[in-house]
C-alpha cells in the first residue's frame, strides 16, 4: 500500500511537471506571435494602429510603445525591450556607429517633408536681417535643417558638408540669420520665442502643422530623408517582421496617409 501511495504521487508530481512543461511551451508559443514596436506618436504610431487588426489576421499581436524622443527608441531596440522600431530617416540612424552596428533598416514607408515655420512672419522675404532660427540638435536633422535653407539661397555650406553639416559650415550668411539648436521635439514649442524654427515633418503634425500648407519653404519631393522600421542586425526575416513589412506597405495604409496628412507626410511604395 504505501509502495503504492508512493508511485502514485511519483505520478502525479511527473505528470504536473509535464502540464508545466506543455503550458511553458504554449505560452512561449504565444510570445513567439507579439511584436513589440517602439515608435512616435504621430504618424508612426497612427500608422501601425491602423494595421493592428491586418496583423492579428496573420497571427501576429501587435503592441505599441510611444516614445517622444529620438534616442530612447534604438537604445530599447539594442537592448530587446521592444523587437522594432518605426520613427527615424536612415541617415539618423546610419549618424550613429552602435546603432548602425547593432541595427539595420528593413524597409522605408514615408517621408515626412522638412520645413520651416513661423508665427511672426509670412514668408521668408519677411525674416529680418539677424534672425533667430531655431534647429534640430542632433546631427543628422541640423544637417537637414541647414541643406533646407541653402536649398533656397539662405545660406551657403562649405563644399562636402554633406548630410552632417552643422552651423560652423556656414561660409556664407548674408542676412545674419543666428542658429540656436534645441532637441527636435521641443521646436513646435519653441516657434513663439524664436523668429522660426525648422521642424521634422512628424513634430509639426503632432502640433497641428501641415508641412504643406503651413511652412514657409519645405523639401523637394526627392528628400533622402525616408522613414524606416528597424530591427536587431540578424532579425531582418523574421516572420513578424515580414508581416510587419506586408501590412504596412499596403494600398490601404497609402490611401490613408494621402487623405489623413494631405501632403505632410508622403508614401515612397
Amino acid at each position: 500500500m504505501k509502495k503504492t501511495l508512493v508511485s502514485l504521487l511519483a505520478a502525479i508530481a511527473l505528470f504536473g511537471g509535464f502540464v508545466q512543461n506543455v503550458e511553458a511551451r504554449g505560452a512561449g508559443d504565444r510570445a513567439d506571435t507579439v511584436l513589440r514596436v517602439g515608435a512616435t506618436p504621430v504618424p508612426h504610431a497612427e500608422l501601425l494602429n491602423l494595421i493592428r487588426d491586418d496583423l492579428a489576421a496573420m497571427g501576429v499581436t501587435l503592441r505599441i510603445t510611444e516614445f517622444t524622443d529620438f534616442i530612447t527608441p534604438n537604445m530599447a531596440l539594442m537592448y530587446g525591450d521592444i523587437d522594432a522600431n518605426f520613427f527615424q530617416h536612415l541617415p539618423f540612424l546610419q549618424a550613429n556607429d552602435e546603432w548602425n552596428t547593432r541595427l539595420v533598416s528593413v524597409f522605408g514607408v514615408h517621408v515626412e517633408p522638412f520645413g520651416l515655420y513661423s508665427r511672426r512672419f509670412n514668408s521668408i522675404d519677411e525674416l529680418p536681417n539677424g534672425a533667430t532660427i531655431a534647429i534640430p540638435n542632433d546631427p543628422t536633422n541640423g544637417g537637414r535643417a541647414l541643406l533646407l535653407l541653402q536649398a533656397r539661397g539662405l545660406i551657403t555650406l562649405r563644399d562636402g558638408a554633406g548630410l552632417l553639416a552643422t552651423s560652423r559650415d556656414i561660409v556664407d550668411n548674408p542676412r545674419g540669420f543666428v542658429f540656436h539648436e534645441l532637441e527636435a521635439a521641443q521646436l513646435p514649442r519653441a516657434l513663439d520665442d524664436v523668429d522660426a524654427a525648422t521642424i521634422n515633418g512628424n513634430f509639426a503634425l503632432q502640433a497641428g502643422l501641415n508641412p504643406q500648407r503651413d511652412s514657409l519653404i519645405i523639401e523637394d519631393a526627392d528628400s533622402p530623408y525616408v522613414n524606416i522600421v528597424a530591427v536587431r542586425r540578424g532579425t531582418e526575416n523574421d516572420p513578424r517582421i515580414l508581416a510587419l513589412r506586408d501590412a504596412l506597405l499596403s494600398p490601404r495604409v497609402r490611401e490613408f496617409i494621402e487623405a489623413r496628412y494631405e501632403g505632410g507626410v508622403v508614401a515612397v511604395f
